[in-house]
């Protein structure tokens, strides 16, 4: 997993409350079993026509915003199904964090897991960067993931929470999976000294 330290990057407004996952990426794309080619999937039924062609209105299909890595969405993001695809579909796409006042726990929990950080604004927070994004043509925002805060073009910072153990993961680059293993001598340390100390000597 990809360490996420600071995010310079341009802002891409999807100012759409109550996103869910099925919009995220539509349970047709579902049956792949590995992270290849969902990027291209990622809001297929907004971004696409029926015969294939990018709808030219969509933000993500906007010049202006390629390469952007930051995704600024409106309330409630990610609700709906538990599907871990979801951030699959935004990473892949090339999405390293999204903005929003609110997030679904369940798509956050996999969104931290994937290396995609959900970052959690106050309601007039998230306005100001709403109004700074729309007002121009692409607007740069800088998030500090060691600080907690982000700096909007302004040149305004607002801060925004995270949970220690995730921050730590994100930070370092690691899934729960790899940070177990680093602390796997530790673990067997703790677990050989707790059976001597517990343990009885029969007679």
């Amino acid at each position: 997993m990809a360490q996420i330290k600071t995010i310079t990057s341009r802002v891409v407004p999807l100012l759409v409350d109550n996103i869910d996952t099925d919009q995220i990426i539509p349970a047709r794309f579902l049956k792949a079993t590995d992270k290849q080619g969902f990027g291209e999937k990622l809001f297929a039924d907004w971004r696409y026509e029926s015969d294939g062609s990018q709808k030219s209105d969509f933000p993500l299909n906007d010049v202006k915003y390629r390469g952007a890595r930051i995704l600024l969405a409106g309330d409630n993001f990610g609700c709906g199904s538990s599907r871990e695809h979801a951030p699959w579909a935004l990473t892949a796409f090339g999405f390293q964090a999204v903005i929003s006042t609110s997030f679904a726990d369940i798509f956050r929990s996999n969104a931290m897991k994937n290396g995609l950080l959900p970052v959690t604004l106050a309601p007039n927070d998230h306005r100001q960067l709403v109004k700074e994004s729309t007002s121009a043509d692409a607007v740069t925002v800088t998030i500090d993931l060691e600080r907690q805060r982000v700096q909007f073009a302004s040149g305004a910072v607002a801060e925004f929470p995270i949970d220690p153990f995730s921050k730590f993961c994100l930070l370092n680059g690691v899934d729960e999976l790899e940070y177990l293993r680093n602390v796997e001598a530790a673990i067997g340390a703790y677990e050989a000294a707790h059976i001597r100390q517990h343990s009885t000597t029969e007679i």
